[in-house]
């Protein structure tokens, strides 16, 4: 069956840029339940084959009334950037050439869209310059690579090779983390073969950064073990970030491995104003963060960043006779440095959307979210909300009135559709959470959506 690609996608490009033209203007969330969604993608499984442009006219019809304003200025959950202009115009390039980034046998392009992309990052957010970079998912995959890479090295040195003999007989390592970590740590442990047993987890501040003493104490008495230190850049809930600089000294000077979740207050080093919060970021072993949070890239995309680059590939890589042009473990190909080996051509939407930013961009866009989620915070405060925490970066905790409540203000926030916000339990109280990380949210969106959440408080 013939098909005209060109008017093929541009039909599907019309369509998206319809979608981002219009979604400001429409209620953030469709209301739509499963059971409609259901039926309209459910159909008998069709024989014979179907025109291109009829199936891609009947995916939108099916598609657009379950489609989220996730894109849009006045969704404030998850931690969910938007998607820059380049960025999603990149991104539908990478899927038209359809590159396997695997190596640069498989894509040149990829490959070099993905160094320099690699090497911008590394600008923005303080790492150094020698440190090897793998694009993958998320921060789930950022954090379990640096994770299995810290294994490898601390096993390595109590003589134990886990990649040749697993954790079978091996010395057990204590995964050490605040008691305010993200669910992706304890993921990773269970992925890893550690165990959600062996996280040792370490009490946090008032407002959700590791205490440094605590760990201290904590190191001491876990110092015959192999130890893997998990801090954070950015606590999802309330934005704090741990004393870099004190806790990874404190961690090296007891032989451990320094991983960083990072997902999305890595990115607080881009700007003079908020850098502070991440004084001494460059220490640390390995760091995990997002593309698709708070630079605005589509998803999915994440970075795994290792200080030991040829530590980062030994980990990752793997060999196989096929395999035309896979890299020595001194220059290891982009497949060396992530779980994945069939994988999509992430950096090009990175390297775009830094390209359009430049550092002035990205520092600036990361100064306007944490100011716009202090006027969230005011605006709310005023109307008479209780903000629970230290507005630092891009996160707010909000109650009105008696939080056993807030799930049914929430609902009623989420269900009359003028912004999106969640709930989350912190400190035993259940608190609504906004998470200020598009870069077309204005002063303008704030207000109405600081009203709309006051208003649902009152009806509620």
């Amino acid at each position: 069956m013939d098909v005209d690609i060109e008017q093929l996608l541009a039909l599907a490009a019309a369509e998206s840029a319809r979608h981002r033209g219009t979604v400001a203007d429409r209620p953030v969330h469709p209301g739509v339940d499963r059971e409609a969604m259901d039926a309209a993608f459910t159909t008998p499984l069709a024989v014979r084959p179907a025109d291109a442009r009829r199936v891609v006219e009947e995916l939108v019809a099916a598609a657009s009334p379950g489609l989220v304003g996730t894109v849009g200025p006045r969704f404030f959950g998850f931690v969910i950037g938007g998607a820059s202009p380049a960025a999603t115009a990149a991104d539908m390039l990478a899927a038209g050439w359809d590159q396997c980034a695997y190596n640069e046998v498989l894509s040149p392009a990829a490959a070099a869209a993905e160094r320099a992309a690699g090497g911008w990052a590394k600008q923005l957010l303080g790492l150094p310059a020698t440190a090897s970079v793998g694009f993958v998912t998320g921060a789930q995959a950022a954090n379990t690579v640096g994770l299995a890479v810290g294994r490898q090295r601390v096993l390595a040195d109590r003589g134990w090779d886990v990649a040749r003999d697993g954790l079978f007989g091996a010395p057990r390592v204590a995964v050490v983390a605040s008691e305010e970590r993200h669910a992706t740590v304890d993921r990773a442990a269970r992925l890893l073969g550690f165990g959600t047993s062996s996280i040792e987890p370490v009490a946090s501040t008032s407002q959700g950064a590791i205490d440094v003493d605590r760990l201290r104490t904590t190191l001491d008495a876990l110092r015959d073990r192999p130890l893997i230190v998990c801090l954070q850049a950015g606590n999802v809930n309330t934005g704090a970030c741990d004393e870099l600089r004190a806790a990874t000294t404190l961690a090296h000077d007891r032989g451990a491995w320094v991983h960083v979740d990072g997902a999305f207050g890595l990115w607080a080093a881009a700007s003079p104003r908020t850098a502070h919060l991440v004084d001494g970021v460059e220490l640390a072993d390995s760091w995990g963060t997002d593309a698709h949070k708070w630079l605005n890239v589509p998803y999915d995309c994440g970075l795994a960043f290792c200080a030991d680059a040829t530590l980062h590939a030994a980990t990752m890589s793997y060999a196989a006779s096929y395999l035309t042009g896979s890299g020595a473990l001194s220059d290891p190909v982009l497949g060396d440095l992530t779980p994945e080996s069939s994988r999509r051509a992430r950096g090009f939407a990175v390297w775009a959307a830094i390209r359009e930013l430049g550092s002035d961009g990205v520092a600036e866009l990361v100064d306007r979210c944490c100011a716009l989620a202090r006027r969230m915070a005011s605006r709310l405060e005023a109307g008479g909300a209780t903000i629970h925490n230290d507005v630092v970066l891009n996160q707010v905790l909000v109650s009105i009135g008696d939080p056993a409540g807030t799930d049914v203000v929430v609902d009623a926030v989420q269900r009359e559709g003028t912004c999106w916000v969640g709930a989350t339990t912190w400190h035993g109280q259940r608190l609504i959470r906004v998470s200020v990380s598009n870069a077309t949210t204005t002063e303008a969106d704030i207000d109405v959506s600081a009203d709309a959440i006051l208003r649902a408080a009152r009806d509620a």
